[in-house]
């Protein structure tokens, strides 16, 4: 390699490192579904990536029709709470339609029309300048027999978002939650609806979700990341040496 460029790409690794280090704004796909409860009146999600402390998202089960929101449903807010929460934690929202809603990590208000339907219903979490207007469309769950409404906002089917049999009662991820060498592939699974258990009928407010939380397999390579940076910043400085000795 040429010594010139081992400064650079000394640099550059490093900063790669230190981007990937540091907190970013959550996309598309960064939370999944991981429970729906019609009859409880609550959700469980995944965080996918690490939240920032103090994040706020909205949940909504208005529908969306591209451009605008219908009206007559319930909007939430979530303030995830003064600590970061780690990709891998499953978060559950309970009782969302009376004063007694709870979330397991952070705090959840909501207003309008708070309780949820088996059929015909879509939730999205979005951030947002306010509950009016979305920015980024993180994901969705729907119990309508056409998936338009997961559409309209940008949102795709086993991939960032869920489609469930419609009037689902209750419905859970009961696929894999660990064993994969990212967070971000979990996502085709939790938004795959045959790795769900799906209860159509009856009442389903007394089923609880898991909230076990999800896990990687740890990767050996990052970790030798350091020691390349040390030990090219070590040849740099052996050539640097080398041309002035001959200088």
């Amino acid at each position: 390699m040429n010594r010139h460029l081992l400064p650079k790409l000394a640099a550059a690794i490093a900063l790669s490192l230190a981007a990937a280090s540091a907190n970013a704004a959550l996309i598309t796909g960064d939370i999944a579904f991981t429970s729906f409860n019609a009859d409880e009146d609550g959700w469980s999600i995944v965080a996918l990536a690490d939240i920032d402390a103090n994040s706020t998202i909205y949940f909504r089960d208005d529908e969306w029709n591209g451009s605008s929101w219908n009206t007559g449903e319930g909007q939430f807010t979530w303030d995830t709470g003064s600590s970061s929460i780690t990709a891998g934690t499953v978060v559950r929202f309970s009782a969302t339609d009376s004063a007694l809603r709870t979330a397991t990590i952070g705090s959840l208000t909501g207003s309008g029309d708070t309780g949820t339907s088996a059929s015909a219903e879509s939730i999205y979490a979005y951030l947002g300048s306010s509950s009016n207007a979305p920015t980024t469309f993180l994901t969705g769950v729907t119990t309508e027999a056409t998936t338009t409404n997961l559409t309209n906002a940008g949102l795709t089917v086993g991939t960032n978002a869920l489609a469930l049999t419609s009037s689902t009662d209750f419905a859970g991820y009961t696929g894999p939650r660990s064993g994969l060498g990212a967070f971000s592939l979990y996502a085709a699974m939790v938004n795959d609806s045959s790795n769900w258990t799906i209860n159509v009928g009856g009442d389903g407010a007394s089923f609880v979700p898991n909230t076990t939380a999800f896990t990687v397999t740890a990767v050996p390579v990052p970790a030798a990341l350091p020691l390349m940076i040390s030990g090219l910043v070590g040849l740099v400085g052996l050539s640097r040496r080398r041309k002035a000795a001959l200088a």
